[in-house]
């Protein structure tokens, strides 16, 4: 079967087509038995007035009281069982969605995050995808309760005065061009407000995350004047893009029930047998109660209107997001192991002048083998040049293929912790797994959150905040551990992850390393040097050029090492 692209949003609604179905038979019973509604309605009114004249009995009242009562029951239940299906789709929706945005960022996460910022990317991943959702919840409900309703309630008009009927409803057609003329100016508020939102996300995380900072240096009032200026303007955007989607749909009532005026005329005419159709007072009252449900129907269709509109400027938003991606399940991140080597790579900065020369490295699976040197010694460069995020001479070649094609596929062999972890303002759970299918519990007890989470109220199912400001650094770089670990790759390039984690944790994670990825080739950057002796290798940098050895070797071949390791009072260690 082919499949379908998830960048077409029909892709979503035939994901879900069983839900659909049950949708579409208890929201067709609904609506229809809508109709039955208004008719005993008339009937009842007719036969009290019969049973006024003498001409009625009670007893016709009583039956059809209770035929509108389990008719009433009926409609209900249906109701009832199409909403809750409904609920149930858009639920399922929206996990596809985020797990699909997820693995997105995942793929995409440094170029997105870098150009666009951490709070529009979280606007994109959260805000949007419920926005976007809630307008198709909103499409396939009122499909039913507003399509089929008026299209009940104007075959019962039809039937009982046609001339009538296409007089009334000018009206509400009326409100149905006003709904189309506010379409672009509802979609641009609506985006203003969306875009000003992740400015001021982005704007708080950076106030939050800067606090001691700016507090040192005398810069809080000028920040606090700046998020101000974003917090009114967003306000602003908000309010007016509020009152448009929220204050419009007691308009589109209030111009379709004009119809009411010529109704209770020309009806009466009908009753006293002047009108176009010879009516009895069941006949005006149906017509009547009927015209009052299909004019809050057409106000609620206009509204839909609008919340499509709104919903389709956030399926702009996130759409690129939703390409397709390779199924990266468990099987597939197991990948054969292999051989890592460098043949003289050589790495440079942005202006052109090499950091680091000629570097000759091999890393065997199940090897550790850490990289230090100096500040700014070229440590991150070369972890990068190894993930093929930064361009380089030479030869990097995973099992004898370049590592630059193998990066290039949807399911690469290199798998990257950078300094920052760009975590999302969700789960625990879910910023390790991105989307992805399994169980993340061995990423994070290799991590070391096992004590921290069984502290947490919730568990891996404690969400974390914007950037994952309910955490502590320590605590968010393990997460961004974890789920480098999780997403595994034949290749692990872990930059610095033991930067805000005491040695007894650090010793714990390597030896999970150890233990868990034995099959996996990895690269430990760090300036943290006491864990080195437990390294099968050691690449030290220094002066533009690359010693690989033994912890030991090098402390008795390279001053500058022995130093380094020196001034962190570094010891011997068990194995």
């Amino acid at each position: 079967m082919k499949q379908r692209d998830p960048q077409e949003l029909s892709t979503w609604f035939a994901k879900e087509w069983r839900l659909l179905a049950a949708v579409s038979i208890t929201g067709v019973i609904y609506n229809v038995g809508l109709g039955a509604g208004p008719w005993l309605e008339g009937q009842l009114a007719q036969a009290v007035a019969n049973l006024a004249d003498g001409s009625g009995a009670s007893a016709t009242i009583a039956w059809l009281s209770l035929a509108y009562v389990l008719t009433t029951a009926l409609v209900q239940a249906m109701r009832y069982l199409k909403r809750l299906y409904v609920r149930k789709f858009a639920n399922k929706i929206s996990r596809g969605m985020k797990e699909r945005i997820y693995a997105g960022l995942l793929a995409d996460t440094s170029g997105a995050l870098a150009s666009q910022g951490a709070g529009t990317v979280m606007t994109k991943a959260i805000s949007d995808v419920d926005d976007c959702v809630e307008g198709m919840r909103k499409f396939t409900t009122e499909l039913f309760d507003t399509g089929v309703a008026l299209a009940t309630y104007l075959v019962m008009l039809l039937v009982l005065d046609w001339r009538l009927t296409l007089v009334s409803l000018v009206f509400p057609a009326v409100s149905y061009v006003v709904a189309a003329s506010l379409r672009q100016r509802v979609t641009r508020a609506t985006a203003l407000a969306k875009q000003s939102s992740g400015v001021l996300k982005e704007v708080t995380l950076e106030r939050t995350s800067g606090a001691v900072t700016l507090r040192a240096f005398g810069a809080e009032a000028h920040e606090n004047r700046l998020m101000e200026d974003r917090l009114m303007d967003y306000r602003r955007k908000a309010t007016a893009a509020g009152i448009l989607s929220g204050s419009l749909q007691p308009l589109y009532l209030a111009i379709s029930t004009v119809s009411c005026g010529f109704i209770l005329y020309l009806g009466g005419r009908n009753v006293l047998g002047l009108g176009w159709t010879a009516w009895d007072v069941a006949a005006l009252s149906t017509f009547f109660a009927t015209y009052l449900r299909l004019a809050r129907k057409s106000s609620t269709a206009a509204k839909l209107f609008n919340a499509v509109q709104r919903a389709r400027v956030s399926w702009e938003r996130i759409r690129p997001f939703m390409g397709r991606q390779a199924d990266n399940s468990a099987e597939q991140r197991v990948a054969r192991p292999a051989t890592l080597e460098l043949r003289n790579v050589s790495v440079f900065r942005h202006d052109g002048r090499p950091v680091l020369r000629d570097v000759c490295l091999t890393v065997q699976p199940g090897q550790i083998v850490g990289v230090t040197g100096e500040v700014a010694s070229g440590k991150t460069l070369l972890g990068l040049a190894m993930a093929e995020l930064v361009p380089h001479t030479g030869q990097a070649l995973f099992d004898g293929q370049p590592l630059a094609s193998l990066q290039s596929q949807e399911v690469g062999v290199v798998g990257y912790l950078g300094h920052d972890p760009e975590l999302l303002s969700d789960t625990i759970e879910e910023n390790v797994r991105l989307g992805q299918p399994g169980d993340a519990t061995e990423a994070l007890t290799c991590a070391a959150l096992g004590p921290d989470l069984a502290q947490m109220p919730d568990g891996a199912a404690t969400r974390i905040g914007e950037g994952g400001a309910a955490l502590s650094g320590g605590q968010r770089a393990r997460v961004g551990l974890a789920r480098t670990l999780f997403n595994r790759r034949p290749v692990l390039v872990l930059d610095d992850p033991f930067s805000s984690v005491d040695p007894r944790t650090e010793r714990q994670v390597l030896k999970a390393l150890r233990q868990h990825y034995s099959d996996c080739a990895i690269v430990l950057i760090s300036h943290r040097l006491e864990c080195f002796p437990l390294l099968d290798q050691v690449v030290y940098l220094h002066d533009g050029c690359a010693t690989v050895a033994t912890h030991k070797q090098l402390l008795d071949t390279q001053p500058g090492y022995r130093e380094l390791f020196d001034l962190q009072q570094g010891g011997d260690l068990d194995a």
